[in-house]
């Protein structure tokens, strides 16, 4: 039986991970902030699948936080075999309007954190030849729309440059990124939601199953849903310059309220 850990574990993408995994079989390291969501939701996936569920609080945006779970991965009598980056969150308000420590922190959780367990949980498992490590990032990544965006743009460009690099070891490496998802992300963020039409919305537990699918397949890049790969197509042959007007106008009209 092979064991994964999960980011963020608790609510959104990351809860819908463990939910997959769980049925599928697989131990669970579940990682989030809260340490009573954590324990609910690892007895109720133990009482409902039969699986070991570990519960590790750890914050992702301090330093001990991440070596905490850092040094969990690389653990090699209780080895993690699929590692799911997922922690991450938004932040309300354009550029120069968000404080810089709030920048920051997300730039903590969202490179350095995603920067340092990969390294973790890829050493370990090229060790043994084989293991598997999603990063979710987002389609935010591939149009210019601020930190956010452009924090997931680094973790694709990362994730894709470290799977090359790894190529050939047993050890797979896919960035995920998805649109919008019906989450607690937007709400935790204070953002409004009312003006984003009904088809862009994705289920989470279908873009898991497609995620899991990609990596299977050997993809270093999901994008999850043919409503955003045509997206996506069209950002591909967008002027640059035209995009990023393009792309501010939509942020104005879908993002923070």
């Amino acid at each position: 039986m092979t064991t994964a850990l999960i980011t963020g574990s608790t609510a959104g993408i990351g809860a819908a991970f463990a939910r997959r995994l769980a049925a599928d079989g697989h131990d669970l390291v579940l990682v989030a902030r809260d340490s009573k969501r954590l324990r609910e939701q690892a007895t109720e996936l133990h009482d409902r699948h039969g699986i070991e569920a570990e519960v590790l609080a750890a914050d992702l945006s301090e330093d001990k936080g991440i070596e905490t779970v850092a040094d969990r991965l690389g653990d090699r009598k209780s080895p993690v075999d699929l590692l799911i980056n997922n922690a991450g969150f938004g932040n309300k308000g354009r550029y120069l309007e968000v404080p810089m420590t709030d920048e920051l922190k997300m730039l903590k959780v969202h490179c350095e954190a995603v920067l340092r367990l990969t390294s973790a949980a890829a050493e370990a498992m090229r060790e043994r030849g084989r293991g598997g490590v999603v990063n979710v990032a987002s389609v935010a990544a591939f149009v210019p729309r601020g930190t956010y965006g452009a924090s997931k743009a680094w973790v694709v460009q990362f994730t894709q440059g470290a799977a090359k690099d790894m190529a050939g070891s047993g050890v797979r490496l896919m960035a995920l990124c998805p649109g919008f998802v019906r989450t607690e992300f937007h709400q935790r963020a204070g953002m409004g939601t009312d003006n984003i039409p009904g088809w862009m919305w994705l289920d989470a537990d279908k873009l898991v199953a497609a995620a899991l699918a990609d990596l299977a397949r050997g993809k270093t890049l999901s994008i999850p849903d043919p409503r955003y790969k045509a997206l996506m197509g069209l950002v591909k042959v967008t002027p640059r310059g035209l995009m990023g007007g393009i792309s501010s106008r939509t942020g104005r009209k879908y993002g923070p309220q």
